[in-house]
């Protein structure tokens, strides 16, 4: 927490402060103790900022802002968005991506520009993290399903899954595709992968993930889902559970993936010689 200011701030002043504080620590519990010292107020004047922030944010859907009553009570902001949010994000997605211009030599969709920009990957955090939400649930103090932690392999998937991380307010956990021997004893296991059509390996330290851990995993594409298959293999090795998976992209085909439960943000159903055919993925348009 900062050192308090050397006056004491106008209410307008306090609360486009308190909207900052807030929103830079996404899932992160704040004291009204605290704000109340900081700001040199009343706990219960800064409980009545925090509604009106609360009510603010809301109507005009930028996030939620819970609370939590009694002695120790406090606030944290959840940056989950409506359903129609959702939708015009993912229809706005789909709309990049299928221009012809992204088809590359090879039969690749190109997507750099988009999962590097910092711009449309808090975007991307955002609406996953809205949708883990919404299939798991938030309790409070802790990521949907009661997970410890956002997984994903290197590299392309490392944007969005840390913008999904910081939404959360989670830790980000890398897997590596090779072992690192400035990382520690690690644990490795190989895997087949339907985009190469190859065997491959992943590699993560011992020390990245306690045992017992719920996580999520979020990467960039699925075709067959050998890596997000994969990925449940290793986590095994932590005695850890993988209770949700997200991809930017996943294709139509193969239709029978290798894992079960999934959330595309979109589906690829064409890509060929200057064509290129993209849809939201089936959670997203059946989203009420």
């Amino acid at each position: 927490m900062p050192d308090p200011p050397v006056r004491k701030p106008r209410r307008a002043e306090r609360i486009a402060a308190l909207v900052k504080l807030l929103t830079d620590e996404p899932g992160a519990q704040s004291s009204l103790s605290q704000f109340a010292a900081r700001f040199q107020a009343a706990r219960s004047t800064i409980s009545e900022d925090v509604a009106i922030i609360k009510e603010g944010l809301e109507a005009f859907d930028l996030g939620r802002v819970e609370t939590q009553p009694g002695s120790s009570g406090g606030a944290r902001y959840l940056p989950f968005r409506s359903a129609e949010h959702v939708r015009r994000t993912v229809a706005s997605l789909c709309g990049h991506l299928a221009s012809p211009d992204r088809v590359l030599p090879g039969g690749y969709l190109y997507t750099s520009d988009l999962i590097f920009s910092p711009v449309w990957a808090w975007t991307i955090g955002e609406v996953f993290a809205t949708l883990f939400d919404r299939a798991l649930g938030t309790p409070p103090g802790r990521g949907p399903g009661g997970t410890a932690g956002v997984v994903t392999v290197e590299t392309k998937g490392i944007p969005i899954a840390l913008m999904t991380a910081r939404a959360l307010g989670l830790p980000l956990v890398i897997i590596r595709r090779d072992a690192r021997v400035t990382e520690g004893p690690a644990v490795s296991i190989n895997y087949f992968s339907g985009s190469t059509g190859h065997i491959q390996s992943m590699s993560l330290p011992r020390r990245a993930l306690a045992p017992g851990a719920r996580v999520l995993f979020v990467d960039d594409f699925m075709r067959a889902g050998g890596t997000a298959r994969g990925v449940q293999d290793l986590m095994a090795e932590f005695e850890a559970e993988v209770v949700g998976t997200g991809v930017l992209t996943a294709t139509w085909l193969p239709e029978r993936k290798l894992v079960d439960r999934y959330i595309a943000l979109t589906v690829l159903e064409k890509l060929g010689d200057r064509e290129v055919a993209v849809r939201p993925g089936p959670l997203i348009s059946e989203m009420v």
